[in-house]
């Protein structure tokens, strides 16, 4: 019996599969080569998490893989209305993203307080300039998104002495529902993005959003760069409707030379800092290897994503919208 083929929509450098080798007929596709090679495939490995090629090749003649793995938490670059009808498994990294996007977050926090971006421009200036930091024990943040990426920002910000209303889809036990989200923004110091991509949080932080926040408040995105109206944003922060804001991710991938988000005041850009750590892509391949031991076993995979949902439910939270 030939052994199962494992198809990585590759990126530079590639995943470590060695505890694999010789039981797995491993071969490697880009955005090009993705459409060919996908009948042959019994399990995908999406390992440029940047490409949108799996969407795109998907809807193709032949069959389809009976798994798929994305080295990412967000999957709305691979969901097509073919995927999610099919009965392929789809799989996120759930589980290793958590505690570094929640400590970046954190460490954005005190950056803010503290002023440290404009500490840093008063450095290169050669300037002293004496001004009054925020306390961040005592203060209020909404953390939007009750998945395990916005539960573990919430665990994060209780250490440093911040009272945290966790925000999802419908409430439950200490979960406020998205109904109470206005209320709550409206007198938070800190309001953190970690919401997943879906249809209805697509463009969610906008105009109407960011005129609920009172003029010292700043905003966090965590999550994906398509929940923010970036233009919206940087018009907020111009008429210093908030006192700041920081964002990781993008809709341009970095964001042009002439893009006004690198002059925007009151704006903090950082690349993607929250989930490149030191070891990330080694935490991947391992968890992954680790699946797939457990899928030729005909084991039940962690991280199941519900296609229609377009993210991996909580098992307490099964209907929350911010199962990131």
């Amino acid at each position: 019996m030939p052994d199962p083929v494992l198809l990585v929509l590759g990126a530079e450098p590639s995943p470590r599969l060695g505890r694999l080798t010789g039981r797995v007929d491993v071969r490697y596709a880009d955005d090009s080569s993705l459409a060919e090679l996908l009948p042959a495939a019994d399990v995908l490995l999406v390992w440029d998490v940047a490409s949108d090629a799996v969407r795109e090749a998907w809807p193709g003649p032949g069959p389809r893989p009976r798994w798929v793995h994305t080295a990412s938490a967000g999957v709305d670059r691979l969901l097509c209305p073919e995927l999610v009808a099919s009965d392929t498994v789809l799989t996120n990294a759930r589980g290793v993203f958590e505690r570094p996007v929640a400590e970046c977050v954190a460490g954005l926090v005190l950056a803010l307080a503290t002023d440290l971006p404009g500490t840093l421009e008063f450095q290169r200036q050669q300037r002293r300039h004496d001004r009054e930091g925020q306390r961040v024990a005592g203060s209020r943040a909404v953390v939007v998104g009750a998945g395990p990426i916005g539960r573990e920002i919430t665990r994060l910000l209780h250490g440093l002495g911040v009272t945290v209303a966790l925000v999802g889809r419908t409430a439950r036990r200490t979960i406020h529902g998205v109904a109470d989200l206005d209320r709550l923004a409206a007198r938070a110091d800190w309001v953190i993005a970690a919401v997943p991509l879906t249809e209805s949080t697509r463009g969610m932080f906008d105009t109407r959003f960011f005129g609920l926040l009172q003029p010292s408040a700043r905003f966090i995105c965590a999550g994906r760069a398509a929940t923010v109206v970036e233009a919206d944003l940087v018009d907020a922060l111009n008429r210093r409707w908030l006192a700041g804001a920081a964002l990781s991710t993008f809709q341009e991938e970095p964001p042009d030379t002439g893009s006004p988000l690198w002059d925007t005041p009151g704006l903090l850009l950082t690349p993607h800092l929250g989930g490149d750590t030191a070891g990330w892509r080694d935490r991947l391949s391992e968890r992954f290897v680790a699946m797939y031991e457990r899928w030729s076993r005909g084991e039940p995979l962690p991280n199941v994503v519900d296609k229609d949902l377009g993210y991996v439910p909580s098992p307490d939270l099964a209907q929350d919208t911010a199962g990131h």
